[in-house]
């Protein structure tokens, strides 16, 4: 976002949330003591980049701010746009986020994904990122059910501890990637330099999208050979 957070629109917006400043100030990544000056309008020298990851993370949390300096929970049906350097782990965030809060080892969450080409992942979320990425979402395997369609020879089963994996014929995929989590039905358009995400907020079309999903995976999809998926697994240290 553009405009700058003033002091009341964040004290309101921990409020709707019902957090406490340690929380924010820590899912943030600033320190309480800024972020107390910063809502007790006490002179504090509050650089961009602070702005920048306030917005993030309440972006995060689903709240937006309006120009007349207003404060509200992002409606429920809705589009939001992620772009840029960041989008990519603002991307999975949600999408982990999402998959823990309505998941269960009885019900996990579906978590459909196709047209995947996983070096754009690497790439727009760099090697650190992506593999806190990869360790949570191995530690929380149980609540989702995730599911990854690639194209037809790739080798590459990079979430392979926690997803299962298909293939599609070549004449059949693109780069252009879909992705449904819960109630959610995300695109993603991936260009050399740069990543626009859309999510949208809608069950329906979510679920729309995972029934056609399925029947690909079913009828259409192609199981990688079993030993293409047992190397994987070795390589990333995870053989029996």
């Amino acid at each position: 976002m553009d405009m700058k957070i003033t002091s009341q629109q964040c004290r309101a917006a921990r409020a709707l949330l019902g957090i406490s400043q340690s929380e924010a100030a820590s899912g943030m990544g600033i320190s309480e003591i800024g972020l107390r000056k910063f809502e007790s309008d006490e002179p504090v020298d509050t650089r961009i980049s602070t702005y920048e990851k306030m917005s993030r993370f309440f972006d995060n949390c689903d709240i937006q701010f309006t120009e007349n300096g207003g404060v509200e929970p992002r409606p429920y049906q809705y589009i939001r746009t992620l772009k840029g350097k960041n989008a990519m782990e603002d991307f999975l965030d949600d999408v982990y986020n999402t998959s823990v809060k309505y998941g269960t080892k009885k019900n996990p969450t579906p978590v459909f994904l196709s047209n995947v080409v996983h070096t754009n992942w690497v790439k727009w979320m760099g090697p650190d990122r992506w593999e806190n990425h990869r360790r949570r979402m191995i530690k929380d395997r149980e609540l989702m059910d995730v599911r990854i369609i690639t194209q037809e020879g790739d080798p590459n089963f990079l979430t392979l501890k926690y997803s299962q994996y298909k293939w599609i014929n070549k004449q059949y995929f693109n780069e252009k990637s879909f992705y449904s989590y819960h109630d959610r039905l995300a695109f993603l358009d991936f260009e050399e330099n740069d990543l626009v995400v859309n999510i949208m907020y809608q069950a329906d079309f979510a679920k729309g999208y995972r029934d056609l999903f399925l029947m690909v995976w079913d009828n259409l999809a192609i199981d990688p050979p079993k030993e293409l998926l047992e190397k994987a697994l070795k390589e990333q240290g995870y053989a029996e």
